[in-house]
């Protein structure tokens, strides 16, 4: 998922104010001997942290249905985590770079929510929408000038890019065929004797249907029976 994300945010950095300016996009850890190596204007965007957002964790079971709309099986919630980035632009001068930082503002303050069919194949399965914060308030333990550190640079002017992201948690469990038959019941006699038992059936009510049926604005099917 993270290399699918990453492949997402080079589409978008290359692409809105930045679109056809021939900017680079790194994600490589932006070291000194790293910009020592750079020749051209570049964006690095460094994921420097991962974790789960607790906050969005579910339980219980998703039922995942076919096309005729019936559980075939079911599976447990995404986790969700968020991928901290640090966002930097490389250029001669100090002034162009801050160009390259505004274009990068502009490109994503707009897009605080990404659809699923804007995400990689296997994001766009989960059919849900993945949102995305540019510059906000840092919440991770580590501070920028930290991360700096680590990296053995210099402190530059920068953009903390988070974007939360569904990860499947498997496995998945098949469910069983959708009941179609009522069941049968046989009641015996007083005494016990088997001549006295009789069997009693029914077919299940489809309720949980008609309400589905309902709240899609769909009339409920009726039974060839009923009247």
């Amino acid at each position: 998922m993270i290399h699918e994300v990453d492949e997402t945010l080079k589409g978008l950095l290359g692409g809105g104010a930045l679109a056809g300016a021939g900017i680079e996009v790194s994600f490589e850890a932006p070291t000194r001997d790293w910009a020592a190596r750079r020749n051209a204007p570049v964006v690095n965007a460094y994921l420097y942290d991962i974790r789960e957002d607790v906050t969005l964790r579910q339980r219980g079971h998703l039922a995942v249905r076919d096309q005729r709309d019936v559980v075939v099986r079911r599976r447990r919630p995404p986790r969700w985590f968020r991928l901290s980035y640090l966002v930097t632009a490389w250029t001669k001068t100090p002034q162009d770079e801050h160009r390259l930082l505004s274009a990068v503002l502009a490109t994503l303050l707009p897009r605080e929510l990404l659809a699923p069919d804007e995400l990689p194949l296997s994001l766009r399965a989960l059919g849900l929408s993945v949102p995305l914060t540019v510059a906000g308030a840092q919440t991770e333990s580590r501070s920028l000038a930290e991360i700096w550190s680590a990296l053995g640079g210099e402190l530059k002017p920068s953009l903390d890019l988070v974007v939360t992201v569904p990860f499947p948690a498997y496995p998945e469990y098949d469910a069983g065929p959708p009941v179609t038959e009522g069941a049968t019941v046989r009641v015996g006699g007083l005494d016990g004797g088997p001549g006295a038992s009789e069997g009693r059936s029914h077919r299940p009510r489809q309720v949980a249907a008609a309400r589905e049926a309902r709240a899609a604005g769909r009339e409920p099917a009726r039974r060839p029976d009923a009247r």
